[in-house]
């Protein structure tokens, strides 16, 4: 085929983007990214720019990775497609679940595998449902979230989600979704609050929302060790050990969703190793093929999947499932990339190149506009308020963050704007050199963006 098309054209003509403004895209300049190496990627003209989002919180391998392609297509080969409905299987999907087993927090359990993050999550919320049945206690149904959470887009997963956005117009969330505050010290702490003072505050206020709900209408709590798409907000020191006290007081599970954090991002394998969470599930993604392949896992511990199992066989089947849960191909890329981090020691690399990266973010703090940089190994958040000292934000949220995304873009750095947050997530592969490069684009994408981020209001 010729290249003599106009794929812009061609895209505002026939494509239906995720996540975009579907009106403004019609006269919006439009990125086509054609190939990748590396940490970068080139769009249709040949321009480079740095991924530093790791395509969307998943490259963790960079582009390029010819031991990726090369097991896809001798999958594909051997065996392209297979079902694990009604007791069939095949050896990608076994080894995958047991390296997983061998690689999570869990002594035991099981792995039950999907093609997203929302699907897995969807997932999550029905397992508990079935389990809970199965036990007598049919009331037990809530989950419980938080505000600025993201878990998915599904039904039941963009009713865990705590944004706006992924609610409005969809008559979302719905019954059986609750939420509880947002982890955010810098932000939401009052006036005169220490961070232990804070972290007080929010597990008192979680106890007053079980309470007010009824624990034993709740089925699990669901979090992010960090906060991904709601803006990279970390927890307080000592947060996950102090609310899960509070779970455990009041029989409620906790839901780890890894979907972001999984493999590496947080300098361990999980960010439940860095966060000190004791969950009774995980939700896997992303970063699990490297994104080069869509396959998402949910792991269970032996007390959740005991009473599924025994459902099952009272019904006469377990009937969940999608045509390619655990797709050999999916599989066999993840298993390739999962003895790529290993062989190549990746997450060590991540945790040692994560606290240049975390030292290099810190010096755009001294740069106008921006209020707070937080982050962790190889994510990072930069927030710009209008006036720093004050805490004061814009009141036309999001302009300011799509000024200086556009600057960066501009300058050959690919970010993503939360609102006024500019959130990093660069491969685990890059060296402190590239580090460098990607601080030295910030900085001047700051500068440049700096008058008319000055007119905001």
């Amino acid at each position: 085929m010729t290249k003599n098309f106009n794929l812009e054209s061609l895209d505002k003509d026939y494509l239906f983007h995720p996540v975009t403004n579907l009106k403004s895209h019609l006269t919006d300049e439009m990125l086509i990214l054609e190939k990748g190496e590396g940490i970068y990627v080139f769009d249709k003209d040949g321009k480079q720019y740095i991924d530093g989002l790791a395509g969307l919180w998943c490259t963790s391998l960079g582009h390029g990775v010819s031991e990726l392609a090369e097991v896809a297509k001798e999958q594909m080969t051997k065996l392209g497609y297979s079902t694990l409905f009604s007791s069939k299987s095949h050896e990608p999907a076994i080894l995958l679940a047991e390296k997983l087993i061998e690689m999570s927090p869990f002594s035991s359990g099981k792995v039950f595998f999907g093609l997203s993050g929302s699907d897995a999550n969807d997932t999550q919320y029905k397992l508990f449902t079935y389990a809970n049945n199965k036990l007598g206690k049919p009331e037990k149904k809530k989950i419980l979230a938080r505000k600025k959470g993201y878990h998915g887009v599904t039904v039941a997963s963009a009713s865990m989600t705590g944004l706006p956005n992924q609610h409005k117009l969809f008559d979302l969330p719905k019954e059986h979704f609750i939420h509880t505050e947002t982890p955010h010290y810098f932000k939401e702490g009052m006036d005169d609050e220490t961070e232990a003072d804070y972290l007080v505050r929010l597990t008192k206020s979680l106890e007053e929302l079980i309470e007010k709900e009824g624990a034993e209408t709740i089925a699990a709590m669901i979090a992010e060790p960090l906060m991904g798409a709601g803006g990279v907000i970390l927890p307080p020191e000592g947060y996950f050990p102090a609310i899960q006290a509070t779970l455990n007081k009041y029989d409620i599970p906790l839901i780890a969703d890894e979907v972001i954090t999984g493999f590496g991002r947080t300098g361990n394998a999980f960010g439940s190793e860095t966060y000190d969470i004791k969950p009774t599930s995980m939700t896997l993604a992303k970063a699990l093929s490297s994104g080069y392949i869509p396959i998402s896992a949910v792991i269970v511990n032996d007390d959740l999947f005991e009473p599924i199992k025994e459902a099952s066989g009272d019904i006469g089947v377990f009937g969940h499932g999608y045509t390619y849960t655990g797709h050999p191909v999916s599989c066999a890329v993840a298993l390739k990339t999962l003895e790529i981090y290993e062989r190549d020691k990746t997450f060590d690399h991540a945790k040692k190149v994560g606290e240049y990266f975390q030292n290099s973010m810190k010096d755009i703090l001294v740069e106008d506009y921006v209020g707070e940089v937080r982050g962790i190994g190889l994510i990072a958040g930069i927030e710009l308020y209008k006036d720093p000292s004050n805490k004061i934000a814009f009141e036309e949220a999001g302009k300011a963050g799509k000024i200086l995304s556009d600057a960066c873009q501009k300058n050959g750095l690919i970010v993503r704007p939360i609102l006024d947050t500019i959130a990093l997530c660069p491969p685990l592969i890059i060296s402190e050199k590239e580090v460098d490069e990607i601080t030295d684009k910030l900085k001047k994408s700051l500068q440049e963006a700096k008058d008319e981020i000055m007119k905001v209001h």
